[in-house]
């Protein structure tokens, strides 16, 4: 059974913006943009968010997609923005991702930049820093996942990449009802792909409208 390349849960607004500019983004703001928790606030609020600490919780698509984000996942992807905050050559070796200290994949991940550093583990996710072309990132990823599926993290920079090597196999995006008007944009229309993907969209009653993409 193929591999696949997979974009899961990645969040948009209405306008297609993902993110702030670069230099918007801070270690107190990791997305760079005002309000950015209304992108998400969909996942957070479901009965089956890893990070629920009391009972209840949304049932429905929005907690499937949420729990199925971690199925038969054997490495990720990421972009160096994703990662962190810092640009350029690392001053130091300190900063080792948001997550804390038991990161969320709980599987390889691979971390493309021009500026390498060695690879590290935290609990049970094992950090690579790989300068690669997107095709060579993948190899990588998928010998590492030892048949299981990839997933594609972002940020929005990253899956625009991989898009154009024509690389992803499935999308998933969630697409908040708010404007932004300005930022990082994954597109102007979710009809750009349509010559190479089938669409379903999907309205959740959160508000959500979920874009499933797959291959023609």
């Amino acid at each position: 059974m193929a591999q696949l390349l997979k974009v899961q849960n990645f969040n948009v607004s209405s306008d297609g913006i993902a993110a702030g500019p670069d230099e918007h983004q801070t270690l107190d703001n990791p997305f760079g943009l005002p309000g950015a928790e209304r992108l998400f606030s969909w996942a957070g609020a479901t009965a089956s968010w890893p990070n629920r600490t009391d009972p209840g919780g949304s049932r429905g698509l929005d907690d499937y997609l949420t729990r199925d984000f971690t199925h038969n996942i054997g490495a990720e992807i990421m972009g160096r923005n994703k990662f962190g905050h810092q640009r350029g050559p690392w001053l130091d070796h300190q900063w080792r991702g948001w997550w804390g200290d038991e990161p969320p994949f709980r599987t390889p991940v691979f971390v493309m930049t021009h500026h390498l550093r060695p690879s590290y583990s935290l609990a049970d996710t094992t950090f690579h820093f790989v300068d690669g072309d997107p095709a060579t990132v993948l190899a990588q990823a998928r010998e590492a996942a030892q048949g299981k599926d990839v997933r594609l993290g972002g940020g929005v920079s990253t899956i625009r990449q991989f898009l154009d090597a024509d690389l992803i196999d499935t999308l998933h995006v969630a697409v908040a009802p708010v404007e932004f008007g300005a930022g990082r944009s994954l597109w102007k229309s979710p009809d750009e792909l349509l010559d190479r993907y089938h669409l379903d969209v999907v309205p959740s009653p959160s508000g959500i409208t979920h874009h499933l993409f797959w291959r023609r």
